[in-house]
């Protein structure tokens, strides 16, 4: 760390320095700092790849799996083969799935609470059309109207992320 540090301070822009020190503070389990590292090492170059894996990784950690499927998924954007984006984004799916089938994905009240202060979660839940979609899900008269909805690949996006949150669960 303090070498990380004394070469920050040599030079201040170095998107390697930044990513570097993030992946120490991974390691010493600390991903709020290492988020901190991450965002600024792609603010400096959008295009840096670890940037994002490493985002990625401090959202796992914190369970944020909504955020970290994001975060990976951008850096799959840049190369679709990254080892670390594609890693990053399956064990993310698998948390995902391992929360659900063990019924932690809704009844998780820490992890909900935690996503409904999010505030894309909250523009999303406030979508009066994922309102109605929720509650066509839970009514059986009208579960073919929410599956028609999900067709469109821009709410079928949020639903999913819905999932991830933890703010809805599949049964």
């Amino acid at each position: 760390m303090k070498e990380f540090n004394e070469g920050l301070r040599r030079d201040p822009n170095s998107k390697a320095i930044y990513s570097n020190r993030s992946a120490c503070y991974l390691k010493l389990m600390d991903p709020v700092s290492a988020l901190r590292d991450a965002e600024t090492c792609i603010k400096l170059d959008p295009t840096f790849i670890k940037g994002w894996a490493r985002k990625g990784t401090c959202h796992q950690m914190q369970k944020e799996f909504h955020k970290a499927l994001d975060a990976f998924q951008e850096g799959l954007k840049l190369d679709k083969n990254n080892k670390d984006c594609m890693e990053g984004y399956r064990r993310t799916t698998e948390l995902i799935s391992q929360n659900v089938s063990m019924g932690k994905g809704g009844d998780d009240a820490e992890r909900r609470a935690h996503a409904m202060a999010d505030p894309e979660i909250q523009m999303i839940m406030q979508d009066p059309i994922i309102q109605q979609v929720l509650k066509d899900m839970s009514d059986e008269s009208t579960v073919k109207h929410a599956y028609e909805a999900m067709k469109d690949p821009e709410m079928y996006k949020k639903i999913q992320k819905l999932i991830a949150a933890g703010v809805i669960r599949t049964a």
